[in-house]
C-alpha cells in the first residue's frame, strides 16, 4: 500500500512538473501577429490585455530610430525588484521592442515606418532573442534571424531630409549587448531606468508605482529608489546626464561581467574609480580604434580623448557602440565633449 502511494506521488509530481513546463514554454511564431501581443491594426501597436508599455529614462541610441517597448509577464508573474540590477523577470516573460522612424519628426501625424521588432523571451533554459522584420506595407513582421540592411528616409527635427542605411542585426548579434557573465540577459528594465513619471489611462504617475498597481511588482516604497538622469534634460546636472548616457549606451558592455570587461574601461553608472572610468587611462590594445591617441579620456581635452574619437565616427571597425551606429549621435557626442571639457567626472557641476 505504501509503495502504491509512493508511485502515485511520483506520477502526480511528474504531471505537475510537465504541466508547469508546458505553461512556461514559448512557441516561436513565424509572424509577429500570431502572438496576439497587439490588438486591431498591427502597425498601431495597441497592446492587448496583459501587455504593458514602459519607458526608460535614458535609452540606448539606435541610429536615431524611435522605440516603443512593451512587457508581457506570465499569468501571476511578478518582477523581482533590485536597486542595482535589472529586475528578476520570471520564466515566460516577453520583452517586445519596436524600432521605427517618423516620416517627419516635426509632424507625427504624417505617420511612421516600423522597421523591426525584437522579442527577448525568458525561456526555461534562459533568455532568447527573436528578431522580426516588417514588410513595406506595414501589415506584418516576419521572423528573420539573418537580419538585413534597410534604406530609411525621413525628415528630422531640424527639417532636414535624411537618407541612411539601417542595419537590422541578426539573432547572434543580439548577444553582443545582452551577454553578462556569459549569460544572455535583459538590459533596460531596472529601477534606475524605470523610475520616472509616465502618462497612462490612469493619469500621470510614477512608473514603478504603476507597475505595482498592475501587480507586476511586489508592494514596497519607491521613495529611495535610484533614478537615472535623462541625458537630454538640460536642467539636470551635467555629470548626471553624461554618466547616464554612458551607462545606457556603453555600460552594458563596459562593466564587470560585460563583453568588454577585459578592456578595463568601465562606463556603467556604478563605477567610481576615475582610472577605470577612463580618465588618463591608456587602452589595453592599440590599433585603429585608438586613432593613435594615448588615453581614453584626457581631462579638459575631448579632441584627444579616445572615447570621443570612437563616438565621432561611423566606421564599423572603430565606432562605439558597435550596433545602431550608421549615423553619428551628434547630440550625444556634444554632451560627452562638454563633460570632458569641463572635467565634471567626480563632481556634480
Amino acid at each position: 500500500m505504501r509503495k502504491a502511494f509512493v508511485v502515485v506521488g511520483v506520477v502526480l509530481l511528474a504531471v505537475a512538473v510537465s504541466s508547469w513546463r508546458n505553461v512556461q514554454s514559448f512557441k516561436r511564431e513565424d509572424t509577429l501577429s500570431a502572438y496576439g501581443f497587439f490588438v486591431g491594426k498591427l502597425s498601431d501597436l495597441k497592446p492587448a490585455p496583459g501587455v504593458y508599455q514602459y519607458e526608460l529614462n535614458t535609452p540606448l541610441f539606435s541610429n536615431y530610430a524611435e522605440k516603443l517597448r512593451f512587457i508581457k509577464l506570465p499569468d501571476g508573474g511578478r518582477a523581482g525588484y533590485s536597486d542595482t540590477a535589472v529586475f528578476e523577470l520570471p520564466v515566460g516573460t516577453v520583452l517586445i521592442k519596436n524600432f521605427y522612424y517618423a516620416n517627419d519628426f516635426r509632424k507625427p501625424e504624417k505617420g511612421r515606418r516600423i522597421l523591426e521588432t525584437r522579442l527577448l523571451v525568458h525561456e526555461n533554459d534562459g533568455w532568447q532573442a527573436y528578431p522580426y522584420i516588417w514588410n513595406d506595407e506595414q501589415t506584418e513582421a516576419q521572423y528573420d534571424p539573418a537580419g538585413e540592411t534597410a534604406q530609411v528616409t525621413y525628415v528630422n527635427q531640424a527639417g532636414k531630409k535624411i537618407s541612411t542605411p539601417y542595419v537590422i542585426p541578426n539573432k547572434n548579434q543580439c548577444k553582443g549587448c545582452h551577454i553578462r557573465h556569459s549569460k544572455m540577459v535583459p538590459i533596460g528594465p531596472s529601477a534606475r531606468q524605470l523610475n520616472r513619471d509616465i502618462t497612462s489611462s490612469a493619469g500621470t504617475q510614477n512608473q514603478l508605482s504603476y507597475w505595482q498597481s498592475l501587480g507586476l511588482l511586489d508592494a514596497r516604497s519607491f521613495e529611495t529608489s535610484p533614478k537615472l538622469a535623462q541625458w537630454d534634460n538640460t536642467a539636470a546636472l551635467l555629470n548626471d546626464r553624461a554618466r547616464a548616457y554612458l551607462d545606457a549606451n556603453c555600460g552594458h558592455c563596459h562593466s564587470k561581467g560585460g563583453p568588454a570587461s577585459t578592456s578595463g574601461l568601465f562606463l556603467d553608472i556604478f563605477e567610481s574609480d576615475m582610472s577605470r572610468l577612463g580618465v588618463n587611462k591608456a587602452p589595453v590594445a592599440a590599433g585603429r580604434g585608438t586613432g593613435d591617441l594615448k588615453y581614453d579620456i584626457i581631462p579638459g581635452d575631448p579632441d584627444h580623448s579616445i572615447l570621443v574619437f570612437r563616438m565621432k565616427t561611423n566606421d564599423p571597425g572603430i565606432a562605439m557602440p558597435e550596433i545602431g551606429r550608421e549615423q553619428i549621435h551628434k547630440e550625444g557626442v556634444a554632451l560627452i565633449e562638454e563633460w570632458i571639457r569641463k572635467k565634471t567626472f567626480a563632481k556634480n557641476d
